[in-house]
């Protein structure tokens, strides 16, 4: 257990490029108290998933952004910040992990193509606690109300960890701070969003498509994150690493399945 005025060692990451506000409003934040270390995308990528680089070099730019900070900028993806973050740039591994401020919220499924979440879940790859933030909307205008209450569950998180491969994911509704309603431990939405494709003709006379949804309004309980978020509570939602469905092993082991060639045999 740390003590609540003890220094942190931070990773700062996120999907949305080195140069994004949200980043900066943790940085300002954080490097008040701790030792912030900043690594993150060189340009926008936003729903990369959890996509890491193989086929090309990772080239690594150390820049400076504001003052007297400087950050590394990385031509990959928010996985390839955490992995090159710990495993060469940083003596010694963080304390803790921070993802964000995403523009945009990342409730239920949509988790799973977010680079934010999953940057935040690399680092819970390697044993090491994380935090993913975002904000609906274009996520500006109370940015630094969030960052102060990341901070908050920061503090919690290094008081009382939280069992190993779990990271936290949370959504800040951008609304003054008299406004918000309250705070919810929430889990995923699982009722669908509306998608849909939107068909083209380009000046050749070749079909493209754009891919949109459709604001959700609908939910699968008042428990979930998206249902919490439309009555303006931050949601605090825990994702595990590991995406084994314990319930049905022992179903699946009673299959009696055995290898067999092409002929049967």
């Amino acid at each position: 257990m740390r003590f609540r005025d003890e220094q942190m060692r931070i990773l700062l990451t996120n999907d949305d490029g080195i140069h994004a506000r949200g980043l900066f409003a943790l940085y300002r934040r954080f490097s008040m108290k701790h030792e912030v270390f900043i690594v993150a995308p060189d340009r926008q990528r936003s729903a990369v998933g959890h996509s890491i680089t193989l086929h090309k070099p990772i080239r690594c730019e150390r820049i400076q952004l504001e003052g007297n900070v400087f950050g590394y900028a990385l031509n990959g993806t928010p996985a390839d910040c955490i992995k090159l973050a710990i495993l060469e740039l940083m003596d010694i591994k963080p304390d803790l992990v921070l993802s964000g401020i995403n523009p945009g919220a990342n409730i239920g499924f949509n988790v799973n193509y977010s680079g934010t979440v999953c940057a935040a879940r690399e680092a819970g790859f390697y044993g090491i606690p994380a935090i993913a933030v975002s904000m609906p909307g274009d996520g500006t205008r109370y940015i630094d109300d969030a960052a102060a209450f990341v901070e908050q569950v920061a503090q919690r998180v290094l008081e009382h960890p939280i069992c190993q491969g779990t990271v936290l994911n949370i959504n800040i509704p951008d609304i003054p701070i008299d406004k918000i309603a309250g705070v919810r431990i929430t889990r995923l939405e699982t009722y669908p969003i509306e998608e849909h494709f939107e068909r083209r003709t380009d000046p050749r006379n070749r079909e493209y498509y754009w891919q949109g949804c459709e604001q959700q309004r609908a939910f699968s309980g008042p428990d979930t994150d998206g249902a919490a978020l439309s009555r303006n509570y931050i949601t605090l939602t825990p994702i595990r690493c590991d995406i084994t469905n314990y319930d049905i092993l022992e179903k699946l082991k009673g299959w009696q399945l055995e290898p067999r060639g092409f002929d049967g045999k």
